[in-house]
């Protein structure tokens, strides 16, 4: 069962991961550790937030990571990411990564999907263009239709047409849909696979995830015992613990390094 948490309130949950060994902390970027935005390449990390993932970046044994369907490209330009960064990077749903001290890593993953994506952007660049506030995002592994800035009816319209599209010369492209927005890739990877790969690389005994999206849930249904999930505003989920808005998220990470801070001691 999802419990609200209130910022200054005890979260036993919280205080349990505080102490375990190896933590990685795991954010979703939009909705999450910054405000969703019109303009997608505008999102940037709230000041609060940054100040709380340097914090727990420089904690021993203490990892932190952003997790997004964005393009590994797109999400080091949002999150001002830099390669003396600490900070490791899961970008395209989990099919990209960056490591600290590593770089850039493309995981190997199967395709069955039919076409290339620079034929799916030319289908459907025509289609999006007929529908106000419509914009297509060229992904590295396939596209993303936002509608941010429609009305739900022409997302309504938009969505029906791109998906008529794909189904009809494109299929085996994996279909997401996301709160203003629907998307298509050649990979199969979900942030469940983030979660696995980067359990693996930094030998976590236990992860925090946060997200608000439908596609953040994948990685939630994963989490287990030593793990915590907490979901950003409303919407069915399998995380422990909900906050309200990105703020909260600062709050909480700020709540965790007070705690592993001290236990570290």
């Amino acid at each position: 069962m999802t419990r609200t948490w209130n910022p200054g309130t005890p979260a036993p949950e919280l205080s349990a991961l505080a102490t375990t060994p190896r933590l990685v902390v795991a954010l979703d970027f939009d909705g999450t550790a910054s405000p969703l935005v019109a303009e997608p390449m505008s999102a940037r990390a709230l000041a609060e937030v940054t100040a709380q993932v340097d914090r727990l970046a420089s904690l021993p044994d203490t990892i932190v990571a952003y997790v997004s369907g964005r393009s590994l490209h797109d999400l080091r330009v949002i999150a001002e990411h830099t390669d003396g960064s600490s900070v490791a990077l899961a970008g395209s749903h989990g099919a990209q990564y960056w490591y600290p001290g590593i770089g850039e890593l493309d995981e190997a993953g199967e395709s069955e999907a039919t076409g290339t994506r620079e034929e799916l952007w030319e289908a459907a660049r025509p289609i999006i263009g007929r529908f106000a506030g419509a914009e297509l995002e060229e992904k590295a592994y396939g596209m993303g239709v936002h509608t941010r800035n429609a009305t739900p009816e022409v997302e309504r319209e938009v969505f029906a047409a791109i998906d008529a599209l794909v189904a009809e010369r494109f299929p085996g492209w994996r279909r997401r849909a996301g709160n203003r927005i629907l998307e298509f890739s050649s990979r199969n990877e979900g942030k469940d696979a983030a979660m696995t790969a980067l359990r693996e690389r930094f030998d976590a005994t236990g992860i925090l995830f946060a997200g608000d999206d439908v596609t953040d849930e994948d990685a939630m249904r994963v989490l287990g015992q030593g793990d915590l999930g907490v979901r950003v505003g409303p919407g069915d989920t399998a995380a422990a613990l909900r906050v309200d808005t990105p703020q909260q998220i600062a709050e909480l990470l700020e709540a965790l390094a007070d705690e592993r801070a001290a236990a570290r001691q």
